[in-house]
């Protein structure tokens, strides 16, 4: 049973690997010269004022919960569709659950307002 994650845990490995080799060597070759410009804001050039714990529209959480209702149901949709011949039908039975349960936290999105842009 556990040979069975012998390569998972190879590849997982070896990800750690490299990425830290690439960070080092990033930090060890690459330019360290710092200047004003560099320590300057990014985005918009505009320096920061005002309280930065400064509070956020309802609507912004309710986008945010839409998207990871909408991207977990792909992911989850996905895998079974890959497998569904071989999981019968309890598992047709399972997926229109899922659905359910997903269709009504779209219905919960919907009625507190996520989708009336102003």
């Amino acid at each position: 049973m556990l040979n069975d994650y012998v390569p998972v845990l190879l590849i997982l490995i070896l990800a750690i690997v490299l990425a830290a080799a690439m960070l080092g060597l990033s930090a060890l070759l690459g330019p360290k010269r710092s200047s004003k410009r560099k320590l300057a804001p990014y985005e918009s050039g505009i320096p920061p004022t005002g309280d930065t714990r400064g509070r956020f529209s309802i609507k912004y959480y309710l986008v945010g919960a839409l998207f990871i209702l909408f991207d977990i149901e792909a992911v989850f949709l996905f895998a079974w569709a890959v497998v569904y011949k071989d999981l019968g039908m309890l598992a047709f039975i399972e997926i229109l659950v899922f659905l359910l349960v997903v269709l009504g936290g779209y219905f919960y999105i919907v009625k507190k307002g996520a989708l009336e842009w102003e």
